[in-house]
């Protein structure tokens, strides 16, 4: 995997990598990391990549990150750890 430069933004620590003729752009929040993978196919820069970072996703992103927040801490109340 080659990782190709580190995405500036205030809530998330996102990197953008090239592996398997895909681009991948990993977004991470403390414990938790979303992945999406976009063919080379389908794109044709890094920055058209970039671009697709737009707020109405990243804040998608975020909800799903608190989602992600919600079912970990409901298997951990279950199991009682």
């Amino acid at each position: 995997m080659r990782y190709i430069k580190e995405i500036s933004h205030p809530a998330f620590r996102i990197g953008l990598y090239f592996w398997n003729n895909k681009y991948l752009i990993k977004i991470e929040a403390g414990l938790y990391e979303q992945t999406y993978k976009i063919s080379e196919m389908d794109v044709s820069s890094d920055e058209e990549v970039i671009r697709l970072l737009d707020e109405p996703f990243m804040q998608r992103v975020n909800e799903r990150f608190g989602q992600m927040h919600a079912d970990f801490m409901d298997t951990l109340q279950r199991h009682e750890y």
